[in-house]
């Protein structure tokens, strides 16, 4: 990268204020509501709720400071001030580079500075498979907050720009819990109404896929259908987070108003997770059986998924890539599979869960291994180039937020991606869900079609919308 780019980002960085004031609260019972208001409280024109393992929550919020790359190039802003580079092809890389710069300005911090954010699918195009089907959108979207709050077990961290934001969310922290505004739920009717659009067409695009694969064109693409909503009455994001997390069993989850979109999601995977030491790690789910309140068939169906060929013959071949991706960016020897088709429960599924891990290399870091495993393999196929193509075939239109990732990460290198699927995406006036199923040789579209049914109930019945 030329000396001129890295005083651009050096500059920029520059700017931006370090999260200068702190304050240790009382741990919040009920983490989820008390984030969730938060994110009501309309505090900035941005923000993410993010829930990782172990019972932690963050919020994060701000205006001023965020990074957005396109296919040709990096806007940076902060201080009422624009910065822009050219990709040259690469905004990934740009895109690192830029927060390597934040690293350097900030490294007094031994827990680095941390952003927010979220990759579109099509990104996906520019790594893998065809540049030109990238389209002219954003594809990567970062915020550095004013303000981040961290909610555990034990206590509640905030951190801010200044005392003024700290006093206002300290106060907002302080304030008596009351009822969240009324919003209106879905019926179970209504959920089922939703669920059963466009099951027809996307049987056709499983059939089509099918023939590919028979073909020889590849081995295993994820098609998948979209399910738009009603415009009004519009869906509160906020109360569906809530009541959609009450039910669910997610590896993440987050809410988010942030560069364009809204989403409220129940991630059952990890695209990626890499701590600060290097271990990075990847959970690869595939294979699918409903998962309800009858713990009898339950079990019937969790034996079924560990004895039915397609399904495991879908599992292994993620599997495998998973293993080679993270071989690419890692130290020799260190790739292990860690756990290999567990049976996870995720809201309305069951999956077949497998984890592959390994050492970065010394000359790798967190976005060398973003961009060898995004997208995740349980969202695309195998091989990622050929099932981009089949994709571009057969699915109507460019997925946008839908299989790509949410984030959180750190200048000193930490990064936890997570999977969007399960998840109600909202962009300008419109508003949607979107499910898709693992399609191989031995694929049926009418199991298909019943695999993405499965999966929109970890959603639809939550929705909530804005009472009129």
């Amino acid at each position: 990268m030329d000396n001129g780019t890295r005083r651009t980002w050096g500059t920029w960085a520059d700017s931006v204020p370090p999260l200068a004031s702190t304050r240790v609260l009382e741990a919040h019972h009920d983490a989820a509501a008390t984030a969730t208001r938060l994110a009501r409280a309309a505090l900035a024109d941005q923000y993410m709720v993010y829930e990782t393992e172990g019972g932690v929550w963050h919020f994060a919020a701000g205006s001023g400071v965020s990074l957005t790359a396109y296919a040709t190039g990096v806007t940076a802003r902060a201080g009422g001030r624009t910065w822009t580079s050219r990709t040259d092809g690469r905004p990934l890389t740009v895109f690192a580079a830029a927060l390597n710069a934040l690293s350097e300005a900030h490294g007094t911090n031994p827990g680095g500075r941390h952003f927010y954010g979220w990759a579109a699918f099509e990104l996906a195009h520019l790594l893998h498979a065809d540049p030109g089907a990238t389209g002219d959108g954003p594809l990567l979207h970062a915020l550095v907050p004013s303000v981040e709050v961290t909610f555990t077990p034990e206590e509640t961290v905030v951190c801010a720009v200044d005392e003024a934001w700290l006093r206002k969310v300290a106060e907002l922290l302080a304030e008596p819990v009351t009822r969240q505004p009324r919003s209106d739920g879905t019926t179970p009717e209504g959920a089922e109404h939703i669920i059963a659009v466009g099951c027809a067409a996307y049987g056709s695009a499983v059939a089509g896929t099918v023939e590919d694969i028979r073909a020889g064109l590849l081995e295993k693409a994820v098609v998948s259908r979209k399910v738009p909503l009603p415009v009004e009455p519009a869906v509160d994001f906020p109360g569906t987070y809530l009541a959609g997390r009450r039910s669910n069993t997610p590896a993440r989850s987050y809410l988010l108003d942030l560069g364009g979109y809204r989403a409220a999601g129940f991630s059952p995977e990890t695209v990626l997770e890499v701590s600060a030491q290097g271990r990075v790690s990847t959970q690869p789910l595939a294979g699918t059986r409903a998962h309800g309140p009858d713990q009898g068939e339950n079990a019937r169906r969790r034996a079924e998924l560990l004895s039915d060929p397609k399904e495991i013959h879908e599992h292994a071949v993620s599997v495998r890539l998973a293993w080679e991706e993270v071989a690419a960016v890692c130290r020799p020897r260190s790739v292990a599979v860690e756990e290999f088709m567990a049976v996870r429960q995720r809201g309305s599924v069951q999956h077949l869960a497998s984890r592959v891990s390994g050492r970065l290399r010394r000359n790798a870091g967190p976005w060398d291994a973003f961009a060898s495993l995004f997208p995740a393999i349980t969202a695309t196929g195998v091989s990622k180039r050929h099932a981009l193509q089949a994709l571009t075939r057969h699915e109507e239109g460019p997925r946008g937020l839908y299989g790509g990732a949410v984030f959180r990460g750190s200048t000193a290198g930490a990064l936890d991606a997570a999977l969007v699927l399960r998840t109600v995406i909202g962009q300008g006036d419109a508003t949607w869900l979107r499910a898709g199923a693992g399609v191989t040789a031995q694929s049926r579209p009418e199991r298909e079609i019943e695999e993405t049914c499965e999966k929109l109930r970890s959603v639809a019945p939550y929705l909530r919308f804005h009472s009129n």
